[in-house]
């Protein structure tokens, strides 16, 4: 009897301890099955639909190889952090300073700052037939804080020509007024913490300078790159963004 009862509680026990370790595969089987793959966007336009301003070969590469690579580190990323299944990617990536400075943190700053900028980015372009203008609300923003369109134009064009290697020139909403910025890499001006506070700000227009993505085309004339550029901004969806923002 006694060593009927023994075994009985052994088995308890080992059940007991086979009950908790699927339990906790369970959860972890959960939690990777809610891990959500940050998609690569489809482009409003066809890739040769920006010509001759950006050619069709550079749009396929920068968005379907470059883009893609970056949404492939992001994650990556994401499925090494704990509780990733309760929080999106953007929580992440604009609360960097959050996270241990470590090689999580520098691939959601890379990774996920790319994606990010990519997909701000493409929303800002359409064919040149489609570029319209700055509403009226933004046109005036524009002369109030630069003197001109053309003044702003110039003094956003120098912005991108100065910054040295990769990165981002930006157009910005700081407290309330417009400003131009510029980030490296794939920083942007959402990134508290890790870009200086004098370039924080809610981006309104961002010009993408790595040489990826002008290089087929125009070799290393950025500034001809540049001049090009403001022949496809889409000034709809960029005054959309800044009558929301403002």
């Amino acid at each position: 009897m006694l060593e009927s009862n023994s075994l009985n509680r052994r088995q308890f026990v080992q059940l007991g301890t086979l009950a908790a370790g699927a339990a906790l595969l369970t959860e972890r089987a959960s939690a990777e099955a809610t891990v959500t793959a940050p998609a690569l966007p489809k482009l409003p336009y066809a890739y040769d639909a920006l010509e001759p301003h950006f050619d069709a070969r550079t749009m396929e590469i920068h968005h379907s190889k470059h883009h893609a690579a970056y949404i492939k580190g992001l994650t990556e990323a994401l499925q090494t952090m704990p509780q990733r299944e309760s929080l999106p990617w953007t929580h992440h990536v604009s609360n960097l300073t959050s996270i241990a400075d470590g090689p999580i943190r520098t691939a959601l700053r890379n990774h996920g700052g790319g994606h990010w900028n990519h997909t701000f980015f493409w929303e800002t372009l359409a064919p040149a037939a489609q570029s319209g203008a700055p509403s009226e609300k933004l046109s005036a923003a524009i002369v109030s804080a630069f003197g001109s369109m053309d003044a702003f134009k110039k003094a956003f064009g120098e912005a991108a020509t100065k910054r040295f290697g990769s990165g981002w020139a930006w157009l910005i909403l700081q407290d309330g007024k417009l400003k131009i910025t510029s980030t490296p890499n794939q920083d942007n001006p959402l990134m508290k913490g890790i870009v200086p506070d004098a370039d924080l700000g809610k981006p309104i227009l961002g010009l993408d300078v790595w040489e990826h993505a002008y290089y087929l085309h125009y070799q290393n004339r950025r500034a001809d790159f540049i001049t090009a550029w403001w022949n496809v901004v889409n000034w709809a969806e960029v005054s959309k963004r800044f009558e929301a923002k403002s």
